[in-house]
């Protein structure tokens, strides 16, 4: 009898976390609470609440629930909702870990769950795609327009796992049609601010943080507001969303994730050694914390203590092997002349890039960005434009793409995409740095001499490389005119106006 009743409370408990609800026991008796009143016990409610919030969790946390889901659905595989979590659970894991292979995973169990999942009249296929898959058979993992469906929750994975993968236009696909189905529902929002913000529509994002914050509360919407703030400039919001996210985290893993934000803004605006202390603190919150380690590395690094910075490096690549921090590392290795050891980072780019690749996952930013400065202007800008072509028009491509172009000699055409890079408002070193380059080779010293001064006002040490090459633009340039241009109100083309060298073609780097 007692071994009867043991595992229907098992079940029951089982069902609750499928149903990714708030529930406690209490003399067997399941009791459903609101979200914001309940703190989820044991690592695999941990990792239920972080999943169906957006938020972080552990990898352990996300291990147990991932072991939980798959011995339940060995008896239950007609239980789509449990094939959703599941599914949503390893798209987590996979971004936790920077393991690629879970996403093939993360989509076939989020498509089980809406060939399974009962759909109401109509519903349960996208509409218009040509495909002629209905509901109960296998659906496309491409969202088709109009898509309904009565299963939301798959829908918020498959969202999920599109911007995982940098597919940004997929993941506002399924985004919007949840949205559509259930309005006043929140889980759709962080989905749609993350595509947003891939697809560089940063007003959009603004408009689902602002729905979000209507509907839900708690540390993970203050980290997502922090991050939307930093994006349009306003930084001291930024800093204030962070802070409160810190103070009211629910778990070590949300805690280390406000602190590794206060981090960077820290470190953007120049504060190395703030940043360095915060991310020491997300390392005490969360011990071992990759995305931490990367963190400190870059403060260290800012504060010339490179041998720590490069170790640091080395210890958050072997836990969470991100293209990145491989560039990163690969960077600072080239800065201190350590020309093999930088050659060896950027073949680990590449091979880990094209790991991704084979699994979905969309690198061709971090390609960009390395061929640029590493290998291939050329094949930057091919590989970039392709990206601005497929909607990918965040702040991050478009600096990137114009660098590309400047490095390969097409300098009016990239100043165009530098500027598009600094209009949503993010105070970015590197964007400024390599716009006033750009100026600096088109003549146009006055703004070339304004964005390379703000990039090193921004963060004097933004870039073990190119810092340096700031510093020397500016000591090119020299100093303006006494008593400022004589043109000053003339109505003529720009005249040059500064005691200067001739602009250089753009450095090898």
């Amino acid at each position: 009898m007692n071994a009867m009743k043991t595992e229907q409370v098992r079940q029951v408990r089982r069902a609750a976390l499928a149903a990714g609800v708030g529930a406690v026991l209490v003399g067997g008796v399941l009791l459903f609470v609101p979200d914001e009143e309940r703190a989820p016990q044991g690592p695999e409610a941990r990792a239920m609440a972080a999943v169906g919030a957006g938020a972080p969790a552990s990898l352990s946390d996300l291990t147990a629930l991932i072991r939980e889901r798959e011995n339940w659905l060995r008896t239950h595989p007609e239980d789509g909702q449990a094939w959703a979590v599941l599914g949503s659970a390893y798209v987590e894991r996979g971004v936790a870990a920077a393991d690629p292979a879970y996403y093939p995973k993360a989509d076939r169990a989020l498509q089980r769950s809406l060939a399974v999942s009962p759909s109401g009249p109509g519903e349960g296929r996208p509409e218009g795609d040509g495909s002629g898959k209905h509901g109960g058979g296998a659906v496309d993992s491409k969202p088709g327009k109009g898509i309904r469906t009565g299963n939301p929750e798959a829908l918020v994975g498959l969202a999920s796992l599109a911007n995982a993968r940098h597919d940004f236009v997929a993941a506002k696909r399924w985004g919007e049609s949840v949205r559509a189905q259930r309005p006043a529902a929140w889980t759709s929002y962080p989905v749609l601010i993350d595509a947003y913000t891939g697809l560089g529509d940063y007003k959009a994002a603004g408009k689902a943080l602002e729905k979000l914050r209507e509907l839900h509360k708690g540390a993970p919407v203050l980290i997502r507001a922090a991050e939307v703030y930093r994006d349009r400039g306003r930084r001291e919001d930024a800093v204030a969303k962070a802070t409160d996210a810190a103070a009211h985290a629910g778990s070590p893993a949300e805690r280390a994730k406000a602190l590794d934000t206060l981090g960077e803004l820290a470190w953007e605006r120049g504060e190395p050694a703030e940043a360095l202390g915060h991310y020491e603190a997300a390392l005490t919150a969360a011990r071992g914390r990759p995305q931490s380690l990367a963190g400190r590395a870059r403060a260290l690094a800012s504060l010339g203590r490179s041998d720590e910075a490069t170790r640091e490096y080395q210890s958050a690549l072997a836990k969470l092997p991100r293209p990145e921090y491989a560039l990163e590392l690969g960077e600072l290795y080239d800065s201190l002349g350590l020309d093999g050891d930088a050659q060896t980072q950027y073949e680990t780019l590449r091979e880990r890039a094209e790991r991704a690749r084979g699994h979905g996952v969309n690198e061709e930013l971090v390609l960009g960005r390395f061929e640029a400065d590493h290998g291939d202007p050329q094949a930057a800008v091919a590989r970039l434009r392709a990206e601005w072509e497929r909607s990918h028009r965040s702040m991050e491509v478009a600096d990137a793409l114009g660098w590309a172009l400047y490095r390969a000699g097409q300098g009016r055409e990239a100043l165009a995409y530098a500027t598009k890079a600094t209009e949503p408002g993010r105070r970015s070193a590197l964007f400024s740095y390599h716009r006033g380059e750009i100026e600096r080779s088109l003549a146009m010293y006055g703004a070339a001499r304004r964005h390379i001064e703000e990039a090193l006002r921004t963060d004097p040490h933004f870039s073990p490389l190119l810092a340096p090459r700031a510093r020397e633009a500016l000591d090119a340039l020299g100093e303006p005119e006494e008593g400022g241009p004589k043109d000053f109100y003339g109505s003529g083309p720009e005249k040059p106006t500064l005691e200067r060298r001739e602009p250089a073609p753009p450095p090898q780097v």
